[in-house]
């Protein structure tokens, strides 16, 4: 249906052309017709002093009348070069920017049309390919985040059903139930932490990250966001530095995003950390702006995985299985963060020793 509307559309617009361009050449065939031999006529009694000079301009009326529609025939196929010129530089490009449209909207992923020509052709399928294949990349992100979602949810929902039943049932007797039930208990926060990702992701998406931005200072922020974790860190006995250029360090920023992206960072740092290391939290003043890095001495990110871990649902485990606690949201969400901030982040990381991401603030 969309492609008969796209044809109905060239059709159209090539009607109203040729329809126009036709109406032209008529009314000029049909005037230069009438009018020749009344402006030859006209012409010959202006010019003719005597009656001999008029009888033998009279003679000679036709083949002046000829010549005058030779050159209308003349001008006719020149005329033919624009129309021409119209076909092939705009009306054929156009017509498969069209065609290219089209099928991009009837659900399928189609070569895009290539014209490259500097001019607003250029710019309007340039426009066109960027707009098909932002709907294809979309459709692609779509699906897999259908499809992460729902291994997500599965994954703990299975694992509570089956506990459950298996309490229910008697399969696991009362003594042991303490122990399954905790395990239900931590699934059940794994999916409030899901829920609470996605319902602040989708946050951002619809209305970007709304920002209460005050005057506050760094330090105590980040010491209080540390002490979260200390029953956390006492589990794998690890032990979390802290190191300031200053006492204190004042920032322009939203302080509850800000400690919601330390406390991502932290708890991310936490996980992937070998037990009895050391994680450490700078902050560095500069002339503009504070430098703040978390580094961990952890198992690392391989190189070929480094740009995508800021897709949302993204892990670094093909099985998804040694981080049983985690979302894939989290680094998501302090990048959208950070960059409603107008600040960067990055992540220098080697395999083996650990991972460092370092992001910056304005300072106040």
């Amino acid at each position: 249906m969309k492609n008969k509307n796209s044809q109905l559309l060239n059709h159209k617009l090539l009607g109203s052309c040729l329809g126009a361009y036709l109406v032209f050449l008529t009314g000029s065939f049909f005037a230069a017709l009438y009018l020749t031999p009344a402006l030859i006529s006209n012409y010959f009694q202006a010019v003719a002093g005597t009656a001999e000079s008029r009888q033998y301009l009279a003679s000679h009326s036709i083949a002046i009348q000829n010549v005058c529609y030779l050159l209308l025939a003349i001008v006719f196929v020149l005329s033919l070069f624009p129309l021409a010129v119209f076909w092939l530089k705009f009306y054929r490009p156009f017509r498969r920017i069209v065609q290219s449209a089209a099928q991009h909207t009837d659900g399928y992923h189609h070569k895009p049309f290539q014209y490259d020509k500097d001019n607003e052709l250029g710019l309007l399928n340039a426009s066109v390919n960027y707009l098909s294949e932002s709907v294809h990349s979309s459709g692609e992100y779509q699906r897999k985040f259908i499809s992460n979602i729902s291994h997500d949810f599965r994954s703990p929902l299975t694992s509570i059903k089956g506990y459950v039943e298996a309490i229910l049932d008697g399969t696991i007797p009362p003594e042991m139930q303490e122990k399954y039930l905790k395990i239900v208990v931590d699934e059940t926060e794994r999916l409030n932490r899901l829920t609470e990702g996605l319902l602040t992701l989708n946050t951002f998406d619809d209305r970007g990250v709304y920002l209460k931005q005050t005057d506050f200072d760094l330090v105590p922020v980040i010491k209080s966001t540390i002490d979260l974790f200390e029953g956390t860190c006492q589990k794998k006995n690890l032990h979390i530095q802290s190191s300031f250029t200053a006492p204190v360090i004042m920032v322009h920023a939203d302080m509850t995003k800000i400690q919601q992206v330390l406390y991502n960072l932290i708890d991310n740092a936490i996980k992937f950390s070998y037990n009895d290391s050391e994680i450490v939290i700078r902050a560095n003043s500069q002339k503009k702006r504070v430098l703040i890095s978390v580094k961990d001495s952890g198992e690392g990110i391989a190189k070929e995985h480094l740009p995508k871990i800021w897709d949302r649902f993204y892990k670094t485990d093909a099985s998804r299985g040694r981080d049983k606690k985690g979302t894939g949201l989290g680094l998501s969400i302090v990048k959208e963060i950070i960059h409603a901030h107008d600040q960067n982040i990055d992540v220098i990381s080697t395999e083996g020793v650990g991972s460092e991401f370092i992001f910056t603030l304005n300072k106040a």
